[in-house]
């Protein structure tokens, strides 16, 4: 007799697959064991047995979302009243240096906690995270932990900030780090850390800020020492006027040439917003296989950038991957890869005036199979196949937002809302469970996170 499998997901108003070949299961239904979907199956195939077994009926299967792009600790800021009026990048960085000069290991961890804990709200599995503050030593350990006991797949990118004020960057002296202690820190946490196999559940990478804070010799070597390590790259690049404006002084050339003269345009390379590429720029990525992560809110949350939002149908139709990106919670003010991903959806048909610029499969794919590529996964994660690990968000349409929804559920899920998941599956195993997170005491959660942020924010915590 074959034995049962760990976990059945079955009866599913929708299974999409979001595999290669589109694949979507009316009463749908698959098979999860050790942490590996190991069958799918329509509603005319016979499933499994099962140790565990999840009704989804009236529910909506997708793999589970991937947030490629975001900055955690920033939740510690949010709706931050010194940065309410700023309306460019360099008086946004200086309104928030001061607080965040303050980030400790406490800080850190439980605004990682925290955050991780709202994304899988929103059904994501796996989740990028660039920090490049480090005002005290081994602050990606503290996230590092954060994430194990939440459960959610971790790429922590060790960020930096390596040109100071004094040079004429946007950084302060006490934020501003050596080239060779970024480099010695990277490599400690890679060999600590990094997992490269198909289940892992931690990779690292590296990735100074921007342009606007970091030496050439801190791109260049980060470039290198991905290429040594077989690591990842990450950056921003092109992402509000005052950059262009700083590099074409500093360089005298356009952002992405610059990140191509400093060998960062290869297959490992990944980088967020791009929200001002021109034509050439952007067959230039795709020909290189450098993927984007584009965060929709951040474009807008602040006023909206000069000359709209970034063309994502012009970079998909060239051939260059994309995945979404929730971005910092000063820069988006919510951590819902739901939201992020309805809103690129939405600013796409905005751009181009048509509804189908951005179909709802369109978007979700960018938060499934594009994010997965981003982060170096794809194949592992952000597909329902078999084989690929069981990370899955499965989704309530039985409910008032989604009343009348009856033929198309997936566009439902994004034309509708708000939206959260009602699971959160990540290897096999519940993040989220009817609708709440299981790994996380959320009000301990919170009330540690409301000292760390008056701390940050040097205010009395009430």
């Amino acid at each position: 007799m074959t034995p049962p499998v760990d976990l059945l997901i079955r009866n599913s108003l929708l299974l999409c697959a979001f595999d290669d070949t589109g694949t979507e299961l009316p009463g749908g239904w698959l098979a999860v064991d050790d942490g590996v979907i190991v069958a799918v199956g329509d509603k005319d195939t016979a499933p499994p047995e099962a140790e565990t077994v999840v009704d989804a009926s009236g529910c909506l299967v997708l793999p589970g979302l991937v947030n490629a792009h975001q900055h955690l600790y920033q939740n510690l800021t949010r709706c931050y009243a010194a940065a309410a009026h700023v309306d460019n990048l360099t008086d946004w960085f200086w309104a928030y240096f001061t607080a965040w000069g303050r980030l400790d290991a406490e800080a850190v961890a439980i605004s990682t906690t925290v955050g991780l804990a709202e994304l899988a709200l929103s059904g994501c599995t796996t989740s990028a995270d660039h920090l490049y503050l480090h005002p005290e030593p081994e602050l990606i350990d503290a996230q590092i932990q954060a994430a194990r006991d939440i459960g959610v797949r971790f790429h922590p990118v060790r960020g930096s900030m390596t040109l100071g004020e004094a040079d004429g960057a946007i950084c302060p002296p006490n934020l501003v780090e050596r080239v060779d202690d970024v480099l010695d820190d990277s490599r400690r946490l890679v060999e600590a850390y990094h997992d490269p196999t198909p289940s892992s559940m931690v990779r690292v990478g590296i990735g100074p800020s921007t342009l606007m804070s970091s030496s050439d010799a801190a791109m260049i070597e980060s470039a290198a020492f991905a290429d040594a390590f077989d690591v990842r790259l990450h950056s921003h690049v092109a992402d509000d006027p005052d950059e262009e404006a700083y590099v074409g002084a500093r360089f005298g050339r356009r952002p992405l040439q610059v990140y191509e003269d400093f060998g960062w345009l290869g297959r490992r390379s990944w980088l967020a917003h791009v929200v001002y590429p021109n034509h050439d720029e952007i067959n230039a990525l795709a020909a290189a296989g450098v993927s984007v992560a584009h965060c929709p809110s951040m474009t807008m949350i602040d006023g909206g950038l000069p000359g709209g939002p970034p063309p994502i149908r012009a970079m998909l139709d060239a051939g260059v991957n994309v995945g979404i990106g929730c971005d910092g919670a000063t820069a988006a003010d919510h951590q819902s890869l739901w939201l992020e991903t309805k809103t690129a959806m939405l600013l796409s048909r905005q751009r181009e005036g048509r509804a189908s610029a951005m179909s709802a499969r369109d978007a979700l794919r960018m938060a499934t199979r594009g994010g997965a590529h981003a982060v170096g996964r794809d194949g592992e994660i952000g597909q329902l196949s078999v084989g690929t690990n069981a990370d899955v968000s499965v989704w309530r349409m039985d409910t008032l937002p989604y009343a009348g929804v009856l033929d198309d559920p997936v566009t439902g899920l994004m034309h509708c809302g708000p939206a959260s998941a009602w699971h959160t599956i990540v290897g096999g195993k519940f993040v989220v469970r009817d609708g709440e997170p299981v790994t996380v005491d959320v009000p301990e959660a919170l009330r540690r996170h409301r000292a760390a942020a008056s701390s940050v924010q040097g205010l009395t915590c009430q």
